[in-house]
């Protein structure tokens, strides 16, 4: 017997699949997460996968790995405190930014503190030129003094990013290694190392970012690896990856960006898998758990990428799936603001203490506890067996919310619930607007923790039709990992006319980049297969202040058919952009490679359909739009393929809840997940 397992973490509970590739059966669990001690989780976890399932850790082939850390750090502002070394008279590269309001309609919008203030950015004497010489020599004497005032603000690390270092690394590669010898217990990442692109600004924010979270997630990785050692687990620790692939933990101990939106990455990764197996082209994920609510869009099958996405307020310029994520999650803290205004989020309960009802010490009113007190918890064991709910504790934070409003129990728990979705609905329009699409024409997978019980809610704000809820909704994620393949991103910048007199440049970007990411896959990962490489290329007519991504084959770059690549940047600008001007000049300014090996497939069989009739466990009160009565409670795992039924009701399981609202039919397909269909004219079970 050989085992295949994922395992994602979240702000709350860290989950569990565990993949038998000899009889195709997939356990699941869940437990909840150890904040002060890294590690301590993933054993309990996979204990009882061993008590449970006889998932032996010694037969375990292959483990990967989705994480939230990093994500979460941001979001909650608590990594680490920061200092970035520039050039001399680019200290307020943070400040300035690109000069726009995050929201250019809002009257009260104001630009977000940076992660590192203007008394812990240094400017240093030197210049590199755009092409590849030395303007200004490096003054390195200078970093005696700054390195002193890191210490005096007790820095924990700093970053470095100078101009041009996109195209002559030399002075950043100076300036770190006088780091190494002057202050060698202060970590120090560069801007070329972490995506070497022009831009100073996203760059320098990127790379940041890197940073912020590196203590953490090194602590957390560091953790996982002694874990799994202890355990005698002979397979490497994969990580999963912000562009939807794989790559080793160790890696990600330096390269901790690309894992930024390491769980959200593999939860719509598993989704899109999902909906692809359930025949579903057009989604919109829904990923709800502890700390954060991530949405993104699966277009013919294939989740979104993208190179300017946002972790919280700050841009992340590097391959990720295109997500779009907001600090509302099952253990948000509602609060009532100066002006008697209800918020709910960022700041989150976490596991530890959590939520209220979870009975470990929490002392403020949550999303989890607003849910809790409008009945839709506590029909199954939550978490599998890892927690007992404690209404009276949840009833009890509430009031503190409701007193300060002015309003009964009940209704302020159903305020707290719509604040939520209502954030929630911001979001995803804005996602909506962006892409282009009428979300009418899409299907809705809510997953996670929270995703099913306001999945409903926000479908009908959104006016969708169609809700797909995945057989394991709480466990997408960690699923995600398994279908997921090993893939890496590699980019040079060339800045040169899309003509012959460039084929040289680009030809030897190409054989550079394989050697990288030839390198990278067979060594750095130890994929022991062929892999596939694919080419694309950032390209804008000369002018333009931003570039179009022109997928690319490997052949055009081969035989110097520039024609080739012209024309393929034309059509794709008037995909985007409905005109395009072939007589305008036209410019390769990155060269960019994904190469990638792929995972073992996984088969997880079909139901044969049944007539039979759904089996109601019992009756229990739920509260809905100002209106409480006893609805049907199913238990997931009695439900059959095949199986029909009308809410309002409640699907219990151990790793979630779906509450389904009045006029909504629901049918379980034969891969057991739940089909919610709209339906206004039906009013009752």
């Amino acid at each position: 017997m050989t085992w295949h397992i994922g395992v994602d973490i979240g702000g709350t509970f860290i989950d569990f699949c565990a993949h038998d590739s000899d009889t195709q059966a997939l356990h699941t669990i869940k437990v909840l997460t150890t904040p002060d001690h890294p590690g301590a989780e993933l054993r309990q976890g996979l204990e009882l996968l061993a008590a449970s399932h006889q998932v032996n850790p010694s037969e375990t082939i292959r483990f990967v790995h989705g994480t939230t850390v990093g994500i979460n750090t941001i979001l909650q502002k608590k990594g680490a405190k920061l200092a970035l070394i520039t050039n001399a008279g680019f200290e307020d590269v943070l400040e300035l930014g690109r000069l726009r309001m995050p929201d250019m309609y809002s009257l009260f919008c104001s630009a977000a503190e940076p992660l590192i203030p203007r008394d812990r950015i240094f400017g240093i004497s030197g210049r590199m030129t755009a092409w590849r010489g030395e303007g200004a020599p490096l003054e390195l004497a200078e970093l005696v003094e700054i390195i002193a005032t890191c210490r005096e603000q007790d820095i924990n690390g700093i970053i470095i990013s100078m101009l041009h270092a996109y195209q002559s690394p030399a002075h950043e590669d100076a300036v770190k290694n006088e780091i190494e010898q002057l202050a060698p217990d202060l970590f120090a990442f560069t801007s070329s190392e972490i995506w070497p692109v022009v831009r100073e600004y996203e760059r320098t924010t990127t790379t940041i970012l890197n940073g912020y979270v590196h203590p953490r997630v090194t602590g957390y990785l560091t953790g996982l690896e002694d874990t799994l050692s202890d355990l005698g687990m002979p397979a490497p620790p994969l990580l999963t990856k912000s562009n939807g692939g794989l790559m080793r933990a160790e890696t990600g101990k330096r390269n901790c960006v690309s894992m930024l939106l390491s769980g959200t990455a593999a939860g719509v990764t598993g989704a899109g898998w999902l909906a692809r197996q359930a025949g579903n082209d057009r989604v919109l994920t829904l990923d709800i758990g502890g700390t954060s609510a991530d949405m993104a869009l699966i277009i013919d099958g294939q989740p979104q990428f993208g190179k300017d996405e946002k972790i919280g307020d700050y841009p992340l310029h590097i391959p990720s799936v295109s997500v779009s994520s907001i600090g509302i999650g099952g253990g948000s803290i509602a609060r009532v603001d100066a002006f008697g205004v209800l918020k709910v989020g960022p700041e989150s309960a976490g596991s530890a203490p959590g939520p209220a009802c979870y009975g470990r010490g929490g002392m403020h009113a949550t999303l989890t506890d607003a849910l809790a007190v409008c009945g839709y918890l506590g029909h199954a064991p939550m978490a599998y067996g890892q927690l007992t709910l404690e209404i009276e504790r949840a009833n009890s934070v509430v009031e503190n919310i409701a007193q300060a409003l002015g309003r009964d129990v009940p209704a302020t728990a159903e305020a707290i619930i719509r604040v939520a979705v209502s954030e929630m609905f911001v979001e995803v329009e804005k996602l909506a607007s962006r892409a282009g699409i009428d979300l009418r024409d899409y299907t809705l997978m809510p997953f996670g923790g929270g995703g099913p019980m306001l999945g409903a809610m926000l479908a009908r704000d959104l006016g969708m039709g169609h809700i797909l809820v995945p057989h394991r909704p709480g466990l997408v994620s960690a699923l995600g990992g398994l279908v997921s393949d090993f893939k890496g991103d590699f980019v040079r910048a060339l800045f040169v006319s899309c003509n012959d007199s460039s084929v040289e440049a680009l030809q030897k970007a190409s054989d550079d980049l394989i050697v990288d990411g030839n390198a990278w896959l067979y060594q750095n990962q130890g994929f022991d297969a062929a892999g596939e490489t694919l080419f694309s290329a950032e390209m804008r007519y000369a002018g333009q202040s931003f570039e179009v991504d022109v997928p690319l084959t490997q052949e055009w770059i081969a035989s110097g058919n520039v024609t080739a690549i012209r024309s393929a940047f034309d059509r794709r600008h008037q995909e985007l952009f409905d005109f395009n001007d072939p007589e305008a000049d036209a410019e390769i300014v990155n060269l960019c490679l994904i190469v990638s090996g792929q995972s073992p497939p996984l088969d997880m069989g079909r139901q044969p359909l049944q007539a039979a009739e759904a089996k109601i466990l019992r009756r229990a009160p739920m509260r809905m739009a100002g209106d409480e009565r006893q609805v049907p409670i199913f238990v997931r795992d009695d439900l059959a393929a095949g199986h029909r039924f009308f809410g309002p009701a409640i699907v219990a399981q151990e790793d979630t809840t779906c509450v389904i609202p009045t006029g909504i039919q629901v049918y379980v397909d034969g891969y057991l997940n739940l089909h919610l269909q709209l339906n206004e004219s039906h009013t009752d079970v």
